[in-house]
């Protein structure tokens, strides 16, 4: 499967690596060291050059209990950044962000995918998208973010997690998005508990009966914190190995801080299982 993201072709044939560059001050993980802007584009080459397939944009945190930022603060800290992107990538830009004003702008400046927590629910989110005429990712969340880890519930969390990705999907499609464009997102660690995400991750390969590609978001996740004990600069390798049991279960992109280490891992798993086959 191959996606034309306003020009650039983002090959889905086998899994793939989505390089995150969070152009903010507060992200949970690397907050504050590429909202410059010559940082944030040394990072986005040397993603690239460590394997990334796609460059994830953001410049909102949508970390647990992140507060909202304005429109303009968005676009100030994003577009300069995918403009300068277009042209010194070969390969897609994504833009991480719910704000339809945001996904018009940074299409236009060059990026080739929206990447949206909000699956597309913001008021002229959806018709914008349709406009656009780009791939898009609709991610599953309980709540919003400055309130969705305060004691989230659910009574099956992979059936009400399908059942709203298959609400958003129709959605989509009945606004003219062709399925062929959407990607979904199970959304670990958006209003889910440590159980929760488990139960996610390990039934994983249930979501592929969506039929829309897999987007996988775990790294450095407090999730993993838990489970090691570590900070987020240290759970290095337990997100690779949540990238690769993600993997194993389906998913199409894992999107990740350390590229480098997860296209090498990959690349393990790819030989095994070429072996087998």
């Amino acid at each position: 499967m191959k996606l034309n993201c306003n020009g650039k072709i983002l090959d889905l044939g086998s899994p793939r690596v989505m390089g995150i560059l969070n152009v903010t001050p507060d992200s949970f993980s690397d907050g504050g060291r590429f909202l410059q802007r010559d940082a944030a584009i040394a990072q986005a080459v040397q993603m690239e050059q460590d394997g990334a397939a796609i460059i994830d944009v953001g410049g909102e945190s949508t970390r647990p209990g992140a507060s909202p930022v304005s429109v303009q603060d968005e676009l100030d800290r994003v577009i300069p950044v995918i403009e300068i992107l277009r042209e010194r990538l070969e390969i897609p830009v994504s833009v991480d962000t719910s704000k339809p004003e945001v996904m018009a702008a940074a299409v236009r400046a060059g990026a080739g995918m929206i990447n949206d927590v909000n699956a597309l629910r913001s008021p002229g989110a959806l018709e914008r998208a349709v406009e656009l005429n780009v791939p898009v990712c609709l991610m599953h969340m309980q709540g919003q973010p400055d309130t969705m880890q305060q004691a989230p519930e659910y009574e099956n969390v992979l059936d009400e997690v399908s059942v709203f990705l298959t609400e958003r999907i129709a959605a989509c499609r009945k606004q003219g998005i062709p399925k062929q464009y959407i990607l979904v997102d199970p959304g670990f660690g958006f209003g889910k508990t440590l159980a929760h995400n488990l139960e996610l991750l390990r039934r994983l390969q249930d979501l592929q009966k969506l039929g829309c590609p897999l987007l996988v978001g775990l790294s450095r996740k407090s999730m993993l914190g838990t489970l090691t004990g570590r900070e987020p600069e240290q759970r290095v390798a337990a997100s690779v190995a949540a990238a690769l049991l993600a993997v194993e279960r389906g998913a199409s992109i894992v999107r990740v801080h350390d590229v480098a280490e997860t296209v090498d891992a990959l690349k393990i798993l790819e030989a095994v299982t070429r072996e087998q086959t």
